[in-house]
């Protein structure tokens, strides 16, 4: 995956069951030199966006989305989130 990929808008993410679902790419942000990515269920229209970290080579084709462990790196980037959301509402 390339982050123009990202930004096309569409990422397929496998489940620890195998199970496939797509998801629709609202943001894409930088913090502290890494990519972070705002995703929304495709399949399921009222779930919570997640958070996701983009880790390998963006630019090679050999990137991977991975959950955020660190309860304080997560905090840090939905506040970068939310703060651009909020940006885009009052446009």
């Amino acid at each position: 995956m390339m982050l123009d990929d990202l930004l096309q808008g569409l990422v397929v993410l496998t489940d620890e069951s195998g199970n496939e679902e797509e998801y629709r790419v609202l943001r894409v942000a930088e913090l502290e030199g890494n990519h972070y990515a705002l995703l929304q269920s495709v399949v399921v229209h009222d779930e919570e966006p997640i958070i996701l970290r983009v880790e390998g080579d963006v630019e090679g084709d050999a990137a991977s989305l991975v959950g955020i462990d660190d309860d304080d790196e997560w905090d840090r980037v939905a506040e970068v989130f939310d703060a651009l959301l909020f940006d885009l509402d009052e446009d």
